[in-house]
């Protein structure tokens, strides 16, 4: 009995993981909470940008600063608030409850490893990895 329920969590636990990112619910939370300092383009050219302490970055080209690889883990790290951004005194984004979510995903890392994430920032990655330059 112990077993079998074991293995009804552990499917149930791989249901709620299976949902895919979708990047047009991240453009839609981008659109929402971001441009505002990182531009309707993800360029760093918001109207919010010329009053913070440091230089907004061009989140188009997050991969090209990083030898061509998008820095999924960084960017998931900064943008959950496990590395905080001087910018917003703290955790990114002030509005981070929006990201929050019980539905939670895997996210694979260059490493192949996973990193668990909820499924609003999960989305939000998926928009910035599609909006990235040559």
């Amino acid at each position: 009995m112990f077993f079998r329920a074991m293995i009804l969590i552990c499917a149930a636990a791989g249901a709620a993981s299976a949902q895919e990112p979708d990047p047009q619910d991240g453009r839609d939370l981008y659109r929402t909470y971001c441009w505002q300092c990182h531009g309707r383009d993800a360029t760093g050219t918001g109207p919010m940008a010329e009053m913070l302490a440091i230089e907004t970055p061009d989140l188009t080209r997050l991969a090209a600063r990083n030898g061509g690889t998008f820095p999924l883990e960084a960017v998931a790290r900064q943008v959950d608030g496990r590395a905080p951004v001087l910018a917003h005194g703290g955790e990114m984004p002030l509005f981070g409850p929006v990201l929050d979510s019980d539905q939670q995903v895997a996210l694979a890392l260059p490493s192949g490893q996973p990193m668990m994430t909820g499924l609003p920032l999960a989305n939000l990655i998926a928009y910035l990895q599609s909006v990235q330059a040559d």
